[in-house]
């Protein structure tokens, strides 16, 4: 027998509010404690910020669901301290290959460069991945995870909001300057404020399995358009940690969800594709549907909206959880602020501005990817399968090959918060990007650049010492001089920076550039930063 992973069981606790019958008021409340109520967390305790999480549940999710998490969203992590014990624990892959049949067609490398910490992606179970974040939030006296709380009203006042929960205990109300709803797609918290959600329903079912073996396939993503295990239809195989393999299954506009989840229905398919003697169980299976749709608005007067609660994506691409994670590093430093009185109320608004932005090209890049694998017309598929072909003797084509484009963060190219450049610059470190990741060294010892940036404000220096912290108000923008504080031996900081004599950098708390220029000017920076805290 192979060894399954054992769900933990959280302690319901009841409040001394819920006891006393006092109502309470909290500075954040946070619906839902999955991955991006999690991070959330961890995030705003980073910052100070004391938080309630809230979920009508006491275990991690039941089964794998998402499995793949990408570079950016992994260095979120790190920084918020468990991202190093996700990597330890998952796959690491970068290289993906596209099957047209019985052949090879497309192979992809997601880095092919070296010089970074964290690897393009890696493959790991959602249940180690929440159970990770709950041991991290657990450590933080500034995080309250209250499970078996489910919110059933919410009322916003005049200055925050307040809250209906529902206990084994019973009822009780608790009040919040903001709430953070991560209560996924079917959010309750989106219906109690009358947000729409609108966009695209695509009725095509397809069938997750994930399947325990021992198989020598290589750690690499593997995806069959019209197999020959699998005829008219696509599949998917790649691997997580403990031996689990996930496969999905296209399965068509017909299938009945509850026939195919049967074991009966799910071991022959996976005998077509893994051969007959193959040996493995069964762990979890699922079959879906999926939309490519978003909120109108990520601001709802004191409630905010995050993750599927805000966007739902197509799974092609692992856009999902990956693109979660970063609302949350856009909003966390820009509530704190705020909550300070460092910056206006205002700034809150750019939350919206910036992340529906990241949400509308992820869901276009979605929707394509969707187009590509389930055409819907005659045509369509003659053209994919025309590209498919192509694709393996010509390298035009490659390009063009769709099996759902990976997840990438989405630059703020067009963000109210930058400053546009004023001098010319090479590569892709503009205003509203988040910064690449390079090996240094730091009072002799090797480190990453990310790493030294911190949570706040920053400016890299590149080759000027008489650079100093700039202040704007009672922000600090606290500098890092290449050559003096960090070591640049390789090279590949100043390579990927452009980071000619002179350049200086302002880097947002979420590590984001809000400005650049070839020579330090305080005036400059200080204006800046006026800008990127929505305060010019």
């Amino acid at each position: 027998m192979f060894q399954t992973y054992q769900y933990p069981e959280f302690d319901y606790r009841q409040s001394e509010e819920q006891r006393t019958g006092t109502v309470k008021r909290h500075p954040m409340v946070v619906i839902g404690a999955g991955p991006i109520g999690l991070t959330a967390a961890l995030d705003f305790a980073q910052r100070g910020i004391p938080t309630i999480v809230i979920d009508d549940n006491n275990t991690v999710s039941i089964g794998s669901r998402a499995v793949c998490y990408a570079k950016r969203p992994l260095e979120i992590w790190d920084r918020l301290g468990c991202g190093e014990r996700m990597v330890d624990k998952g796959i690491k892959w970068k290289i993906g290959k596209v099957f047209f049949q019985d052949d090879l067609t497309y192979t992809f490398d997601l880095l092919p460069e070296d010089g970074h910490k964290i690897p393009a992606f890696i493959n790991l179970q959602q249940y180690y991945l929440e159970e990770y974040m709950v041991e991290e939030c657990e450590k933080s006296n500034l995080i309250d995870l209250r499970w078996k709380h489910k919110l059933i009203n919410l009322t916003q006042i005049d200055d925050g909001v307040s809250l209906t929960v529902e206990t084994p205990d019973g009822v009780f109300t608790m009040e919040a300057d903001w709430v953070l709803a991560c209560d996924g797609a079917n959010s309750d918290t989106r219906k109690m404020v009358g947000a729409g959600f609108s966009g695209q329903f695509f009725q095509d079912r397809f069938l997750i399995a994930d399947i325990i073996m021992k198989a020598d396939f290589p750690t690499e993503r593997w995806f069959w358009f019209d197999p020959p295990f699998h005829r008219g239809q696509s599949a998917l195989l790649h691997k997580q940690c403990d031996d689990v393999w996930r496969l999905d299954f296209q399965l068509g506009w017909d299938s009945d969800p509850e026939e195919e989840k049967k074991p009966e229905k799910i071991i022959p398919r996976v005998k077509a594709m893994l051969g007959e003697d193959t040996e493995f169980e069964l762990e979890w299976a699922s079959v879906y549907q999926f939309a490519c749709r978003r909120i109108d608005n990520f601001r709802y007067g004191r409630v905010l909206f995050a993750g599927d609660a805000a966007h739902q994506v197509s799974p092609f691409g692992a856009r999902g959880a990956n693109t979660g994670v970063q609302d949350i590093d856009n909003l966390a430093w820009k509530l704190k602020l705020v909550m300070d009185g460092e910056a206006p109320e205002s700034l809150i608004d750019s939350y919206h501005e910036e992340r529906a932005f990241a949400a509308d090209d992820n869901l276009l890049n979605s929707t394509r990817s969707t187009d590509f694998i389930t055409p819907k017309s005659e045509a369509s598929r003659r053209f994919r399968d025309a590209v498919l072909d192509l694709s393996e003797v010509s390298d035009f084509a490659k390009p063009l090959v769709n099996s759902g484009r990976l997840s990438a963060p989405t630059p703020y190219v067009e963000s109210s918060l930058n400053t546009a450049d004023e001098d010319d610059f090479s590569g892709v470190m503009t205003p509203g990007t988040c910064c690449a990741d390079a090996p240094i060294r730091v009072g002799g010892e090797d480190a990453w650049f990310l790493n030294q940036i911190g949570d706040g404000f920053a400016l890299l220096v590149f080759g000027d010492d008489e650079a100093e912290d700039i202040e704007s108000g009672n922000i600090k923008a606290r500098v890092l001089r290449v050559g003096k504080d960090i070591d640049d031996a390789d090279g590949l900081l100043a390579d990927r920076y452009d980071g000619k004599p002179g350049t200086v950098y302002l880097i947002r708390p979420d590590q984001h550039v809000a400005a650049r220029w070839r020579n330090f000017n305080d005036n400059k920076v200080q204006a800046a930063m006026k800008t990127a805290i929505g305060a010019a």
